[in-house]
């Protein structure tokens, strides 16, 4: 028998999964919570015992959401980065991700554009604390040890900006692979142009 406890994280799974699901279509900001309970099976009034509102319910997602790009962070820093491999390795992840957690970037993509305010912003702090850890990364590789802190910053919102459009075009081809392969060697092409200018780039003293 399953206790009070088990049943109350199970629930706010559902809850959490039914408006993974409703914002497939919309956003947030267009969905009820009455469509929510409806989804789920519950009462309204029991969708506040596990949130307050729609929008601590979208902060809970987006949470939720850049878990799975921490994830894509952790596979991406295995090993040595080098310019050499650091391209290839971080398309063939981020294709990876987006197609296991394909509900999760769909849900990004469409919030941080037209999603409820405090969930856009709690979107781009996510983007914002992503490029400040790539940074920290870029900052190990050869040839910018002497790069300036705002340099190593302005390069990782190069990469992670390219990283974002490529992950929402890829959602906006589902079923068409060869658009697909289109996508992800134009983005190989860029990051690589994007990396071959950075190898050459020298701080201002």
């Amino acid at each position: 028998m399953s206790t009070r406890v088990e049943q109350k994280q199970r629930t706010r799974r559902a809850i959490l999964d039914a408006a993974l699901e409703l914002s497939d279509e919309t956003t947030l900001a267009a969905i009820s919570l009455r469509q929510v309970a409806k989804q789920v099976g519950i009462v309204p009034t029991a969708f506040y015992r596990h949130f307050d509102s729609i929008e601590a319910l979208g902060l809970a997602l987006v949470d939720e959401s850049f878990a799975s790009l921490r994830t894509m962070i952790r596979d991406i820093r295995r090993g040595d980065p080098a310019f050499a491999d650091i391209v290839d390795r971080s398309i063939s992840v981020l294709v990876d991700h987006v197609h296991q957690e394909r509900a999760h970037f769909l849900f990004i993509a469409r919030e941080r554009a037209a999603g409820p305010p405090g969930v856009r912003e709690a979107i781009s702090h996510q983007i914002e604390l992503f490029e400040r850890e790539l940074a920290t990364d870029l900052a190990r590789l050869p040839g910018t040890d002497a790069w300036s802190g705002e340099d190593l910053r302005i390069l990782s919102n190069l990469i992670v900006t390219a990283m974002v459009a490529t992950a929402e075009a890829i959602l906006g081809s589902a079923g068409r692979p060869d658009v697909e392969k289109e996508i992800v060697e134009h983005a190989r092409t860029q990051l690589r142009m994007v990396l071959v200018g950075a190898l050459n780039w020298q701080s201002k003293p």
